[in-house]
């Protein structure tokens, strides 16, 4: 992962250094607003990679008990929100060309969306298979595969403006790719914020959990939930488990070896976390608030 990482860096640097210099020479703000979508991939890929060496190569440790298994999720975090502040500052420059429009050279704007297109749809192929399974190089795929689109915008235009003269369409067109980054960066910033936050994974249900803790013999009721999300792949749980009768410590053990299997198989949770009770006295319901 991580050298394929390193080879769309090296892509994508190419991308948006011909794109600023093709810019401002043929005064095009799509181009630009292009390059800036480009360089922000830049920052993502480097983001991405330090996030993926610090979560695959760092050791847990007594003060870091997690390690840095959360680092990619940051890493997605500040992604997304790098792309909605561009998207912003794009929308912004775009009214001020509908007020100040300027003649474009639109073989610049041509040739250099060709060349990001290519270097693009090649570096999507790249991250294809490991954005399947990671939210971090997800966010950093969508954001690839989101500059093939705006480079197919960007060519458009200026193709308008070379045949028809339609400088206005410059600006518009940077309207264009900053409502569709904010589109694309969204769903990305509310599931990594979510993860951070620790909020339950949206596709378990508390509810079904219990149903399958609770058919096994001598387990009575579940409660004092607290599910959540680690990383994309790890999903934990930590409950208070009554019994319907004293039961030994050996026993507890095998019936908790069948919970860990059950909870794997039907809700993908790896890491379960079980306190047992026997006739405790305290509320009996899912969420009990932490004081």
């Amino acid at each position: 992962m991580q050298k394929r990482l390193l080879i769309t860096i090296f892509l994508n640097i190419i991308i948006t250094v011909s794109q600023v210099i093709g810019g401002i020479v043929s005064g095009s703000m799509a181009l630009l607003s292009d390059a800036m979508h480009n360089f922000s991939d830049v920052i993502s890929l480097i983001i991405s990679y330090i996030a993926n060496r610090l979560a695959t190569q760092k050791e847990q440790t007594t003060d870091k008990t997690f390690g840095y298994k959360r680092a990619e999720i940051v890493a997605a975090l500040i992604n997304a929100s790098i792309l909605i502040v561009l998207s912003f500052i794009m929308i912004y420059e775009a009214f001020i060309r509908f007020h100040q429009p300027k003649t474009i050279e639109s073989d610049w704007v041509i040739y250099l969306s060709i060349l990001s297109i290519v270097l693009n749809i090649l570096s999507v192929l790249i991250l294809k298979s490991d954005a399947q399974n990671n939210l971090n190089i997800k966010s950093t795929y969508v954001n690839l595969f989101s500059d093939v689109f705006t480079s197919l915008i960007v060519l458009a235009g200026g193709l308008l403006i070379k045949y028809h003269k339609w400088y206005f369409i410059d600006p518009l067109l940077s309207l264009i790719i900053a409502g569709y980054l904010l589109y694309v960066s969204w769903d990305i910033l509310k599931e990594s914020v979510q993860i951070i936050m620790q909020f339950a994974p949206k596709n378990i249900d508390i509810a079904e959990v219990e149903k399958v803790i609770t058919s096994l013999p001598t387990v009575k009721n579940m409660h004092h939930v607290h599910l959540w999300q680690l990383n994309d792949n790890d999903i934990r749980l930590e409950a208070h488990v009554e019994f319907n009768k004293d039961i030994r410590l050996s026993e507890f053990d095998k019936i908790c070896e069948r919970i860990e299997k059950l909870l794997e198989e039907k809700f993908h949770i790896n890491h379960t976390y079980i306190q047992p009770e026997w006739h405790r006295d305290d509320p009996k319901i899912y969420i009990i608030p932490d004081h």
